[in-house]
């Protein structure tokens, strides 16, 4: 049987596991970041911000509809009950370029020969793939993802967190994953947030990962935050530090005033990777 006539007979998955054999567009993931902050967005506002006909966005809706991510409905889509932050496979598409920005950045301010503690989050495991190249890192992870790739350089050494992985982040929170960051102090600690509120605040959307992210900067000589302009004033409920906290502040645009201020009384550096001078 040739291929194509095998490729035919894949049924089309409806319960979310497409998603990951069908990648999203970045236009496609932003509107679903969009419908879990609005719960419901039309097809003429898309078009409109998208600067794309009405016809092109009803093509997306109905993709995202038929991997089982949201609900069609008159005039737009709704989503489905999606408490917590945007699925995994959807933020690797969301602000790459700005995260790969980033990425190149801290790969320069990371020495060969070091410890490295890594996060959860598509930001970190980017900034892991940009130091691929780099000679003999001993890195310390509860991010599944960041720690297979780490593996394509078999000059590093890369210890997890044992536990139970999440499926949809692939990643482990819990006991295993405190016992982890607590048993090392590493020279550099690298996270990322879910937000970042107007006083400093960091913010995350579960307990567990704010948790892991305090033990990580407890227990590490630097402390490199990485985040996207998209973080700044972004909901989410769970408080934990604060940006002053950091050692080094990677961002791909200037933060807002305020937040720069916080930065500089801090004694932190702030690091703006797109060519501008904080």
């Amino acid at each position: 049987m040739k291929r194509e006539e095998v490729q035919l007979r894949i049924p089309r998955q409806t319960n979310g596991f497409s998603s990951r054999i069908m990648p999203l567009s970045e236009r496609q993931a932003q509107i679903m970041e969009m419908i879990r902050q609005q719960d419901f967005v039309g097809v003429a506002q898309l078009a409109a911000q998208f600067d794309v006909a009405e016809q092109t966005i009803r093509r997306d809706l109905n993709s995202l509809c038929e991997r089982g991510m949201a609900r069609r409905v008159r005039g737009g889509i709704q989503r489905l009950n999606m408490a917590g932050n945007t699925a995994y496979a959807w933020r690797q598409v969301l602000q790459h370029d700005e995260k790969q920005a980033i990425a190149l950045e801290v790969a320069r301010h990371v020495p060969n020969g070091v410890s490295v503690a890594f996060s959860i989050g598509t930001t970190p495991e980017i900034i892991c793939r940009a130091l691929l190249d780099h000679d003999h890192l001993r890195i310390f992870t509860n991010n599944l993802n960041l720690a297979l790739l780490a593996c394509a350089n078999p000059g590093f050494e890369v210890t997890i967190a044992g536990g139970r992985l999440r499926n949809e982040e692939q990643d482990i929170l819990g006991v295993g994953t405190v016992e982890l960051f607590q048993a090392y102090k590493v020279d550099i600690g690298i996270y990322g947030v879910a937000g970042v509120d107007e006083d400093g605040t960091l913010l995350d959307f579960y307990e567990e990962e704010v948790q892991a992210r305090q033990i990580i900067r407890q227990n590490s000589r630097e402390i490199f935050l990485v985040l996207d302009h998209s973080k700044f004033n972004r909901r989410a409920h769970v408080r934990g530090g604060h940006i002053r906290e950091a050692s080094m502040v990677f961002c791909d645009r200037t933060p807002p005033p305020a937040i720069c201020e916080m930065i500089h009384k801090s004694g932190a550096r702030l690091i703006v990777c797109n060519g501008e001078n904080p």
